[in-house]
């Protein structure tokens, strides 16, 4: 498929877009997770908008002012703010202020691990408190541009200009590095552990195998990628930037290395976000045109979730059972699917 029009040419498509419940957040949103069965749509303000599976919404102020960056577990949310702070949001609705930047600097990113750790980064520095420990520092040679935990154990990857910097938190060794030219932004482990990826200002992934550290470029968009989504099991990585989800094999011990990636759901669009199934080989693509699509991995099939004709999805966030779907755009429009 090379064009997406569903009003002529495409009644095969099977849509769901008639179960759809509309939701009105009512400013733009920039991330939705979800906290037990609500899902909270996060902004730019200094509030976080909680709806339930019904669309009854919920407002929580959070931060004193714009919210940065957000990272949750399912149990919470946390979040960066242009206050100097970093705070938890709890499926309660209960805020927590983790820590607050003794400079009130901007906080840039945060991550969150499993056991309760957080990280955050403001300028150069990042840093990591335990959920009963101590707060660690660690100052890169660049901004950092992105934060994650590994899956096992306390080691966080620091994207920055120029390469990744890995670092054990409680351990003395001097922290790994990663190099490769560039600015690099997100990052990701590979659900197995064996790969880390990360997206660049220029419009490509890099990767390392981290057994041995080779490389792996990823290029080929036209785009910057903004979007990337492990799939269940962590075989394959969806990502956004192209007018197809371009979907990186990492199945085997070598990953991508000499493999061409698959490319799902093709629009006259560009792939704003990705969310992958967290249970099934299905994955939903938001588009610049405001489109939504879910695909099966397996052979493409397409089910129309919205239809184009809007701003561009700006956030996409499945419950962890996976049995329901959310979405927002740019907008501020937004919706919850049931399946």
């Amino acid at each position: 498929m090379s064009s997406f029009d569903p009003g002529a040419g495409q009644a095969s498509i099977a849509s769901v877009t008639d179960r759809v419940q509309p939701v009105v957040i009512g400013a733009p949103v920039t991330a939705i997770h979800y906290l037990g069965e609500r899902a909270a749509f996060v902004g730019a303000e200094e509030s976080v908008a909680l709806v339930d599976p019904k669309g009854e919404i919920s407002r929580v102020a959070v931060h004193g002012g714009g919210i940065l960056c957000v990272a949750g577990d399912g149990d919470r949310i946390v979040s960066g703010g242009d206050d100097g702070k970093v705070a938890s949001l709890d499926a309660k609705g209960e805020v927590t202020v983790l820590a607050t930047d003794p400079k009130r600097r901007w906080i840039d990113n945060v991550a969150v691990h499993p056991d309760g750790a957080v990280a955050w980064s403001a300028g150069k520095t990042a840093f990591v408190k335990r959920a009963k420990g101590e707060e660690k520092s660690l100052e890169v040679r660049s901004t950092v541009g992105g934060l994650a935990f590994a899956p096992k154990g306390l080691r966080l990857a620091v994207a920055h200009y120029s390469g990744v910097t890995l670092w054990f938190p409680n351990m003395a060794a001097k922290p790994e590095f990663l190099e490769w030219a560039g600015s690099h932004l997100g990052v990701v482990f590979s659900p197995d552990n064996r790969f880390l990826v990360t997206t660049m200002h220029e419009p490509s992934l890099h990767g390392w195998r981290l057994a041995d550290n080779r490389h792996m470029r990823m290029s080929g968009y036209p785009g910057r990628v903004r979007s990337m989504s492990w799939s269940a099991g962590g075989k394959s990585l969806a990502t956004s930037g192209a007018d197809t989800v371009i979907l990186w094999p990492f199945a085997s011990k070598d990953g991508p290395m000499g493999k061409e990636p698959a490319m799902l759901a093709p629009l006259q669009a560009r792939v704003s976000v990705v969310a992958c199934h967290p249970k099934q080989e299905v994955l939903a693509a938001g588009y610049s045109d405001g489109a939504i699509l879910m695909v099966r991995l397996e052979d493409g099939a397409e089910i129309l979730v919205r239809r184009n004709g809007t701003s561009p999805v700006a956030a996409l966030a499945w419950n962890a059972k996976g049995t329901m779907l959310a979405f927002a755009g740019e907008d501020g429009e937004a919706g919850l699917l049931a399946l």
